[in-house]
């Protein structure tokens, strides 16, 4: 794989939607028997087992110099997330948890901005204003009561996709002499323990009584496995090898395979919603455009 390569740059951008697209829907199903701190916990430790062999290899490389940016790429890009949506998917649709993560590109801009200087014009702040409008098409469900129709719920989506935002931002910036993999195992190194901390004094009474525990144990798993295992780490090298709004842009994928795996899951989507969407992409294109 040569990731110079434009296809293959696409390639993998592709293959990061449809792995994060399912993530929400895995999200949903692991809280039929656990609660949001479990589902965010076990991702994580889970995730840090798979990495075990990585870390054996890379630990040397972790140092005062470098700590603090992958401890921000571990929380922040990482735990927090995890927990800040299966909080949210609570009371929010996978699909349209999918569809807030759209908003990723416009937090990597606005850090990029305001942190490290990233030069910009007239249009790509209108964008950012269009993308503002189309995430609150996306949160609210009748407009003819706005107020009493804002899922505030939504508003964990849109802290995580902040998060996002910063994170991506310095794995950029403040990690140039790490490589993806590393990085990402580093992280995980650091978020692993106090995950499988948490877990060891948590009360899985209640999940262990659900009907569906195994079956939540497993796309858990599933879960950790591709959306934190395999697709963190394919994103930490797209982003090494291409720009921070590029690998961000696999958020306009991500909503499509969201919104797939939502309505095979029974999920309704309104046009109102999609419509709204659409109004977010836009406004990440004019961001994107140079």
């Amino acid at each position: 794989m040569d990731l110079t390569k434009k296809s293959w740059q696409w390639i993998m951008l592709i293959a990061l939607s449809v792995i994060w697209g399912s993530s929400f829907i895995l999200m949903k199903k692991g809280l039929e028997s656990f609660d949001y701190m479990q589902v965010g916990a076990m991702r994580m430790f889970f995730a840090f087992i798979f990495f075990i062999p990585f870390i054996i290899k890379r630990i040397k490389k972790l140092n005062r110099k470098n700590i603090l940016p992958i401890l921000v790429v571990g929380f922040i890009g990482n735990a927090i997330p995890s927990v800040l949506f299966t909080k949210a998917e609570i009371h929010l649709d996978s699909s349209i948890a999918g569809m807030l993560n759209s908003t990723v590109p416009l937090f990597v801009w606005i850090i990029g901005i305001i942190f490290y200087k990233n030069k910009t014009k007239l249009f790509n702040v209108i964008g950012l204003l269009i993308g503002l409008i189309g995430t609150l098409g996306i949160i609210i469900t009748d407009f003819s009561n706005i107020l009493g129709n804002f899922n505030v719920y939504a508003i964990y989506v849109i802290i995580a996709t902040l998060f996002y935002g910063i994170n991506t931002n310095v794995v950029k910036y403040q990690l140039n002499d790490l490589d993806g993999i590393s990085i990402t195992s580093l992280a995980f190194l650091l978020v692993g323990p106090p995950s499988g901390l948490y877990l060891l004094f948590s009360d899985f009474s209640g999940a262990l009584a659900s009907p569906v525990f195994y079956n939540s144990l497993f796309y858990i798993i599933i879960l950790a496995f591709f959306s934190s295992f395999i697709a963190v780490a394919l994103f930490n090298i797209l982003i090494k090898h291409t720009t921070t709004i590029f690998a961000a842009s696999v958020t306009y994928l991500i909503p499509i395979a969201a919104i797939g795996f939502g309505l095979f899951a029974g999920e309704i989507i309104t046009i109102y919603q999609l419509i709204s969407m659409g109004i977010v992409l836009s406004g990440v294109y004019l961001i994107n455009k140079k």
